[in-house]
Parts: structure tokens; sequence; C-alpha cells
């Protein structure tokens, strides 16, 4: 580790030489690598955290680029998986750190082996169930987490340190219905935003990571940018009511889903569909397969056709994204006529 790299930090009473060498110790994973997690791993990365892992299930689109400030439109041109493009500019940007990038869905089957390693996870999602799924294992793993949130003109933020506050079920109950969830899709977004919230996901990990455990905000922390206003809500009269996960060790999320999984990703008109038992795809043979049915391109990453209304992204381990609908069976009959059961 070179200290002059990071001098003006190190050199910060809160932080110190020896803050310092703890964060170039510190494995964190990065979920989502969006507008939230973009901006989180590459305040990481040169603030030196020594081991960052990058996970993302998605590709890159042109909306993104709104806010999304890792990404450029190069990226897009390529046809690149956020979480590849998102791994090759932070090389550029600090080749002393480990970086390894996950084009990956998280999931009761993958979450062992994408966070297990983990100090702490950030929160880079757009999605509760993907957060219920994170909750519930850092309960499980003891493995502290950074939620957050941010669309339209407001954010929020929360540290779970497991078994010493409230956590995420604790604070939320229940999962939020989709019809109950905005999103920056259906509400839109400021990007100065999510820039806001990522700031202070990563204020707060590096707090503890540096080993300063005491100075970690107990709140739930909200803001709007618009106005500028910002509250600080107490959540430990929680930890008298506790959820099952805190009472009683139970995880519902982390229970292994076996099959064909389809989700409707809220306000983008597109499906996902999961197929837990495929093997590697053969892009080529697939390739073989489609074109001339429709337009179809490939790399290494991700193979992407066109037809009619709708568009279909598919990744190695037989992951596909379909956009056109947000009919879970159509999108399913969809996937099995055209890469397979």
């Amino acid at each position: 580790m070179s200290l002059s790299r990071y001098s003006r930090q190190s050199s910060l009473r809160e932080i110190g030489v020896e803050g310092q060498k703890k964060l170039s110790a510190s494995k964190v994973a990065v979920v989502g690598l969006g507008a939230l997690g973009s901006v989180s791993a590459e305040l990481l990365a040169r603030a030196g955290i020594g081991h960052l892992k990058l996970i993302d299930r998605d590709f890159l689109e042109l909306n993104n680029l709104q806010r999304q400030v890792m990404y450029d439109e190069e990226d897009l041109k390529l046809n690149l998986p956020k979480a590849v493009a998102a791994l090759a500019k932070l090389k550029k940007i600090n080749s002393e750190i480990s970086i390894q990038a996950e084009v990956a869905d998280l999931n009761g089957s993958t979450i062992e082996e994408l966070l297990g390693d983990a100090h702490l996870i950030i929160d880079g999602t757009d999605n509760f169930e993907t957060r219920f799924l994170i909750n519930d294992f850092s309960l499980f793993k003891k493995i502290p987490w950074v939620y957050g949130g941010a669309v339209g003109v407001e954010g929020m933020t929360y540290v779970v340190l497991p078994g010493e506050r409230p956590c995420l079920r604790c604070v939320f109950r229940e999962m939020p219905r989709p019809e109950e969830v905005q999103t920056c899709d259906l509400m839109g977004i400021l990007a100065p935003v999510s820039h806001i919230v990522a700031s202070l996901q990563v204020m707060e990990a590096m707090k503890f990571l540096a080993g300063k455990k005491e100075a970690v905000d107990k709140k739930l922390r909200t803001i709007n940018l618009w106005t500028r206003e910002s509250r600080g809500i107490s959540v430990e009269d929680l930890r008298n009511n506790p959820c099952e996960g805190c009472a009683k060790q139970d995880y519902p999320y982390l229970r292994t889903q076996q099959g064909t999984k389809a989700v409707s990703l809220c306000g983008r008109n597109a499906v996902q569909i999961v197929n837990y038992s495929h093997d590697k795809l053969d892009f080529k043979q697939l390739f073989e397969k489609l074109h001339g049915v429709m337009k179809v391109e490939y790399n290494q990453y991700l193979l992407k056709c066109e037809w009619g209304d709708f568009e279909m992204t598919v990744f190695p381990n037989g992951r596909a994204i379909i956009k056109g609908t947000e009919d879970l069976g159509q999108a399913k009959s969809i996937y099995a006529k055209y890469v397979g059961a």
C-alpha cells in the first residue's frame, strides 16, 4: 500500500494511518452497479479499500448515462455488462487494489459464493426482494451492510450491524408489494440525489472498516435534496419488538430456489428469467440457432436479440432479461422457445 496515495485521507484524525491500513485490508462487496453502486464503488476504490467485489446482473442502457457516472457511450456501444465496464474503469483509477467483477444474479443459490467472504456489503440494488435477501444473509453470517435508496429527489440510508441494532426487516417488517414501491423508472431521479446517498453509504462503511464503529450512524437517515431537508429517525425502540430474523434466526429469503424463476422488473416493461439448472450457454451455437429468425449479436459477456416488439439479453449462465412484456407466462414461453427449458 502506498501511503502517499492516501495522504490527504490518512492525515485526518478520524482515519489516521492505522485506519488507512484497516481500509486496505478490507473486503467490500457492492451489490448493484447502477446510480448508487457505481458511485459507491468508485469512492471505495479511490479510498483504498483493498478488495472490491462488484456484483450486477444487468447490462448498460442509454438512460443509465444520466446518473451512472462510471460509464460512457463507448461502454454502451460495446454492449458491456455494468460489472465488466465498472471493473475496467476502476482498474484505471486504482491499480493497487484487488477488484473482481461478477455478472450474476444475487439469489438464494448464489449469495454464499458472492458475499460469503465480505467484511461489509454496500446496497446498490433497486428492489426490496434483493435487499431482504441481503438482510437475511447479513444476520446469518454477521456481516454488516449499508442500505441505500434513491428516487425522485429523495434518498434514504441505514446501517445494519447484526446483533447490535434493528435490521431492515425490523424497520420495514414486510417486503413492500410491487405496486407500493416507487422506482426511478416510474418516478424519475436526479443524479445528485443518488450521488449524495452513495456518499453517505460509503462514509458509514469507511467508519466501520477503519475501526471507528462507535461513530457509525445509528439512525435511519432521509434527505430531500430539492428542499434540502434531512432527518435522522431513531429506530432503537424496534429492539423491543424484533423481527423473526433477529429474534428466532428465521431467514426465509435465504431458502434456495430451484428450477426457473420469472420476475417482473418494475417500470421497465421487462421480465428477468433465472434458470437455476442451466449449464453455461454456447453463444455461438445459440447465435446460429437464432440468426435469420431475428437480429442477433453477441460478445463474451452476453447475447442480445431483437424481433418485433421484443428484445432479449441472455447471459452465459442462462439468465435472461426479456423486454417488451410484463407477463411472466409469456416471458417464460419466449425463453423456452428460443433458449430452452
